[in-house]
């Protein structure tokens, strides 16, 4: 158990590493070994400062405090830097969300807004996984009853990825909600997946070959660099 303060104060955010995207208390307690009346006051001073973010069924989740940090910090190689012009440029052309996601401590991890993903729910992490970014999870969590779980099916899926150059996912990670997803190259080896999550009333044949564009120029661009 940390014995300072801020020691127990990390050890809540590092609870959220390789973990769902939600905890409840007593999950965040088992994960950092501290009693649950601590784990509580700690969660309490994260809610407050905006790390943390209580959900309406109790559970929390990491806090826009931890996402603001997180798109501050240096990328490898100026990879956020470079892509952002053409993300930019995807959000206004399509209303949807647009984000360069890597691989992080076995999750996806966006870098615009610092969140991550569960690999095998998402359109960004099934590229990641597909290309072999990101090892397959041995149990995958089910995160909304359109959550493709089985490994079989899984690793049809992915091999559909690798052979198309485009991921999709349909209400598997939240409901009403949608992704497109491709993979980023520098010279000629993956480092990352350019996504497009919109809400599921935003389905559009153009949404996909826009998220495919994008993918590309990022790719050039950063060939580009040298």
């Amino acid at each position: 158990m940390a014995e300072s303060v801020a020691g127990r104060v990390f050890s809540v955010l590092d609870a959220f590493v390789d973990a769902p995207v939600t905890l409840r208390l007593t999950e965040i307690a088992r994960r950092t070994g501290l009693p649950v009346p601590t784990a509580l006051r700690m969660v309490r001073e994260l809610v407050a400062w905006g790390g943390l973010e209580r959900g309406a069924d109790g559970s929390y989740r990491l806090g826009t405090r931890i996402r603001t940090l997180g798109a501050a910090a240096p990328c490898p190689r100026g990879l956020l830097d470079t892509a952002l012009p053409a993300l930019r440029a995807l959000t206004a052309r399509t209303g949807g969300h647009a984000d360069v996601v890597i691989p992080a401590g076995g999750t996806a991890l966006c870098l615009v807004t610092g969140a991550r993903l569960p690999p095998h729910a998402t359109a960004a992490g099934t590229v990641l996984l597909a290309h072999g970014l990101l090892a397959a999870p041995a149990a995958a969590e089910r995160h909304t009853p359109r959550t493709l779980t089985a490994p079989g099916p899984l690793a049809a899926r992915l091999a559909r990825v690798r052979a198309s150059g485009l991921a999709e996912a349909h209400e598997e990670h939240r409901l009403g909600e949608l992704s497109f997803a491709a993979p980023v190259f520098r010279a000629g080896t993956l480092v990352a997946a350019v996504s497009l999550t919109a809400p599921t009333t935003a389905r559009s044949p153009r949404l996909a070959p826009a998220v495919l564009r994008t993918a590309a120029a990022v790719s050039r661009a950063l060939d580009g660099q040298g």
